[in-house]
């Protein structure tokens, strides 16, 4: 059963919630999202090449990944894990570097359904306007490819 991606920006918020259920267990998806292997496999858009410089999964730990398009612009983000809940809780922070101090803080909830997993990802930005700047570079379109590589992996995985 193939599941869309939510994306819902209320007006006047600072944040942006994202929701999509997946057909794979918990731990799976949870393992996908915390696995420094399987990120470039699922992470950003399908043009792009993702890297994993840094992914330390645990309280205070710190990540940084850098994607390359095929013109060789290279786009970095990073930021730190707050909290590590597996299978049920992610939370960190996540910095754009091409925009540096507008950080954003992202919180990943992982619900079990029976075999399949409601993921609910909702990021926090410091004012409207940052969040309505995200909003306008793309960031619906993004996420919702990086939900369908996910899906995809987690597909050959199950």
């Amino acid at each position: 059963m193939t599941t869309a991606t939510a994306f819902i920006v209320e007006p006047a918020t600072q944040d942006v919630v994202l929701t999509r259920v997946f057909d794979a267990p918990r731990e799976a998806v949870f393992a996908a999202m915390t696995d420094p292997d399987a990120i470039p496999k699922w992470w950003g858009p399908r043009d792009e090449m993702a890297t994993i410089e840094s992914m330390d999964v645990r309280p205070g730990g710190y990540w940084r990944f850098v994607s390359r398009d095929s013109q060789g612009n290279e786009y970095a983000f990073h930021g730190y894990y707050h909290e590590v809940l597996a299978p049920e809780r992610l939370v960190y922070t996540f910095e754009y570097e091409g925009t540096p101090g507008h950080v954003v803080l992202e919180t990943i909830t992982l619900e079990d359904l029976g075999g399949r997993t409601r993921v609910t990802d909702r990021s926090v930005f410091q004012t409207v306007e940052d969040r309505d700047a995200m909003v306008r570079s793309g960031m619906e379109s993004g996420a919702t490819e990086s939900m369908e590589r996910l899906a995809e992996l987690l597909s050959t995985r199950s």
